[in-house]
């Protein structure tokens, strides 16, 4: 997804590398891409950003590397096991002034960019509640994709919740007001009998009295991509849905329904890229930075905590 965002933005990409050269090798050879031999010769390429992904037991290091000399990147996650690493590279990120990306897409759906267009024009009115469902199929698919490990607590760090609510939970930082209060947290397995939580539903409000509800599983009934997928915005003048094949605004003060154009959740890394690549040639910093990744983890954590005891 990252190297279709690329292309699809017009960026050059100069070269993968990974620490298994085959798979260097294969991924290069099926994308007509070169494949460097070391991390050390991919960075002689001399590339304007790095997509760093990989193990939670390597990736910090290599962040930490990275961002002390200077090197802007997207970080994919999970990027650490704990959230205690992630601090760690929040704080050199912020002392090094380098610029980190964090790829959270669904930021860039359409009821994001309508409800901001809606504030703009003073339509929108105060924010009622909010919801922000994301249920994908059975925890198998990660085994097959070859990364089981997102499947083991002390290495993916949790389950549902932490690998896919993660989206949900920085969605209700980015819109709430004030600090978040965890009102409730509901985490377990309910089908699968996996070491991880398979289905979490978390409730939430701010201090202007804004209820949100995440809801993460993998208790969709299919491995086909995409799984259900809802998100949902109230405000005092405005209902938004995204359902991500289709998209709605309705609105009290002109009585309209209207489809907003639709993104598929996948091709939203198309947007988050493009918008990174504007950032960085403006000078300006990313839209979702490591604090708002370590807000999310530290907010998860909590969560977790809430509903063991």
């Amino acid at each position: 997804m990252h190297l279709d965002a690329a292309r699809a933005a017009g960026a050059t990409v100069v070269g993968v590398w990974d620490e298994n050269p085959a798979h260097a090798a294969a991924f290069g050879e099926k994308h007509a891409l070169p494949a460097a031999a070391t991390m050390g010769e991919g960075l002689a390429l001399e590339p304007d950003l790095v997509v760093l992904m990989g193990h939670p037991s390597t990736l910090p290091a290599r962040a930490h590397a990275l961002i002390e000399v200077g090197i802007p990147l997207i970080l994919e996650k999970p990027a650490a096991s704990s959230t205690a690493a992630i601090a760690e590279l929040a704080q050199l990120a912020s002392a090094r002034g380098t610029f980190v990306g964090i790829p959270l897409p669904n930021r860039f759906g359409p009821i994001f960019s309508a409800f901001r267009q809606l504030q703009e024009t003073g339509r929108a009115g105060r924010l009622a509640h909010a919801s922000f469902r994301l249920v994908n199929g059975p925890p198998e698919r990660y085994r097959q994709d070859a990364v089981g490990w997102l499947l083991d607590p002390p290495i993916g760090g949790g389950g549902a919740l932490r690998n896919l609510g993660i989206h949900g939970v920085d969605a209700v930082l980015s819109l709430a007001q004030g600090p978040v209060t965890l009102v409730s947290a509901n985490i377990g397995n309910r089908i699968h009998d996996e070491a991880v939580d398979d289905h979490a539903l978390l409730v939430l409000t701010d201090t202007a009295g804004t209820l949100f509800t995440v809801e993460a599983g993998y208790t969709y009934a299919s491995m086909a991509p995409g799984g259900e997928f809802e998100w949902r915005m109230v405000t005092a003048n405005a209902t938004l849905v995204d359902r991500g094949d289709s998209a709605s605004c309705v609105t009290l003060d002109d009585a309209s329904t209207r489809a907003l154009p639709p993104e598929p959740t996948a091709t939203r890394y198309r947007l988050f890229m493009a918008d990174t690549l504007q950032r960085l040639r403006d000078g300006r910093p990313p839209a979702i930075t490591l604090n708002d990744y370590l807000a999310a983890m530290t907010l998860i954590d909590a969560a977790y905590a809430k509903a063991e005891s």
